[in-house]
């Protein structure tokens, strides 16, 4: 594991404004510290993404951050206001989507939608105006007036977070807002996300799956311990475990030894005349390698590169979910 790695550039942190920032949260129950002085920057019009195992503090994260429960230290701002000072300015604010469906079963679409119109204190026309165009926006125009509990769990979700839109919030809490959907229902909710953060959203999006992070996050925290094992874009978060190389094949005999005297750091196959040459899946690596390649007259009939992915990041840094995390797990915070 590299003991440093590239910093996100400076002028991407401080130019861009910050929709949600936080430092030093901390929040124990008892003698259990579940997040143990967290920072975090997220960027106005932003994907983040928060990963961790179950009790890794994700949830704990959002619940702080929305103004359910307070920290025990640290400060935190949410659309520029102070979650202790002004906790109602945030709460005017944002939105909120938790693991579970907040959809009431018992009553109609339309009507849950009405009365989380209420509850933001819209007038009974512009409720209207508002739940049928969120209705159709989210696709369930047609269900409206059918009871929630009829719904899938697809609908369910598009409805939960049609709910969260009625007060047209600017930042999202999404917590794990995919969980236990099929998968045409996940790449359904990866396209409204999407939609939402190009009106402008920014949205906080706590999650289990790895691809999904890996699709809709700007940039990613990996949560372990109650700490932050590691931040920085997909990327930057594949480049700092090992494990990444380029994969060289060749037909002609003569040309796979002659690359194996070119690369005799490489790993070599001599049977399928392949050769694996450690790489950090950069475009400055790659250039090397083809430099060396032409150098030497050599043509490989087959190059792929294969970097680490999220996957490979996650247990680098928090290891087996039924072990507890390494000691020499890097703590680096690329931001």
């Amino acid at each position: 594991m590299p003991s440093s790695v590239m910093p996100m550039p400076k002028s991407t942190t401080a130019s861009a404004a910050a929709a949600v920032s936080a430092i030093g949260l901390r929040k124990a129950y008892g003698d259990k510290t579940v997040l143990d002085g967290i920072d975090l920057h997220i960027p106005a019009g932003s994907v983040f993404a928060l990963l961790g195992p179950n009790g890794a503090g994700k949830t704990t994260t959002v619940q702080i951050l929305s103004t359910l429960i307070s920290a025990d230290s640290g400060e935190a701002q949410v659309a520029g206001h102070h979650l202790t000072g002004d906790p109602q300015a945030v709460r005017a604010a944002i939105g909120v989507t938790g693991q579970f469906s907040a959809v009431d079963g018992l009553i109609t679409g339309e009507e849950n939608m009405l009365l989380m119109a209420d509850l933001h204190h819209l007038s009974k026309r512009e409720g209207r105006r508002v739940a049928a165009e969120l209705l159709e926006r989210f696709d369930l125009t047609d269900a409206a007036k059918k009871p929630a509990s009829t719904y899938s769990g697809g609908m369910k979700r598009r409805l939960d977070i049609a709910m969260t839109l009625v007060g047209n919030p600017r930042i999202i809490f999404l917590d794990e807002p995919t969980t236990g959907l099929d998968p045409r229902s996940r790449h359904t909710m990866w396209g409204i996300i999407r939609a939402l953060v190009s009106d402008g959203v920014t949205v906080l999006l706590t999650t289990q799956y790895l691809d999904e992070a890996d699709e809709l996050a700007d940039r990613v925290a990996v949560l372990n311990d109650g700490k932050i094992a590691a931040e920085g874009t997909p990327d930057e978060l594949k480049r700092i475990v090992p494990g990444g190389h380029i994969r060289l094949r060749f037909t002609h005999p003569d040309a796979y030894r002659g690359a194996v005297t070119a690369f005799p750091a490489a790993s070599h196959d001599d049977e399928s005349l392949g050769l694996r040459i450690p790489s950090d899946g950069s475009q400055r690596d790659l250039r090397s390698v083809l430099d060396q390649l032409d150098s030497a007259g050599i043509e490989a009939d087959e190059l792929t590169v294969h970097t680490p992915d999220l996957d490979d990041v996650f247990f680098a840094l928090t290891g087996p979910a039924t072990t507890t995390t390494p000691t020499d797990s890097p703590k680096e915070n690329l931001r």
